[in-house]
């Protein structure tokens, strides 16, 4: 695996270069606007939530990581606060270069430092592309669950 020198910056803005665009790639589903009402919500909380953008060395976006502190029950965790990574994208061209990786050493130091001292995080059940992206950031599985509702 080659590294690719990226360096990693908190946001600290909504305009953060690359942060929205990112955001849009891993979660198409959402709106620009839910996007930036998110983002104003999370720069707001910097004790609550962090997000970081991985920039390669022409100073172009190549990957996102965002974490908050949960402090409700987190699946597969038995302390509290827990870090939770809450998204984590990098574009294709730039993936199995080590941006995941820094962009998780980056969580961990801002999760640490905040007092936590576990990160946990979730992925769907089909997404093996994601269990597979988790294990490699030494993430260790902890359970398997499907969510069931029902109408009143």
């Amino acid at each position: 695996m080659a590294t690719l020198g990226v360096m990693i910056e908190r946001c600290t803005s909504i305009d953060q270069a690359g942060w929205l665009g990112l955001r849009q790639a891993l979660w198409p589903h959402c709106s620009r606007a839910e996007h930036l009402s998110e983002m104003s919500l999370f720069i707001t909380s910097p004790d609550r939530y962090a997000q970081f953008v991985a920039y390669s060395s022409p100073g172009q976006a190549v990957g996102f990581a965002e974490a908050s502190v949960r402090t409700d029950y987190v699946n597969g965790t038995d302390s509290s606060p827990v870090a939770f990574l809450e998204g984590i994208y990098v574009v294709p061209e730039a993936r199995r270069k080590g941006v995941a990786a820094s962009l998780v050493s980056a969580v961990c130091h801002w999760a640490h430092s905040a007092g936590c001292d576990t990160l946990a995080s979730d992925a769907s059940l089909e997404n093996e592309t994601s269990h597979a992206v988790h294990r490699a950031l030494r993430f260790q599985e902890t359970e398997r669950v499907v969510f069931f509702r029902r109408a009143l």
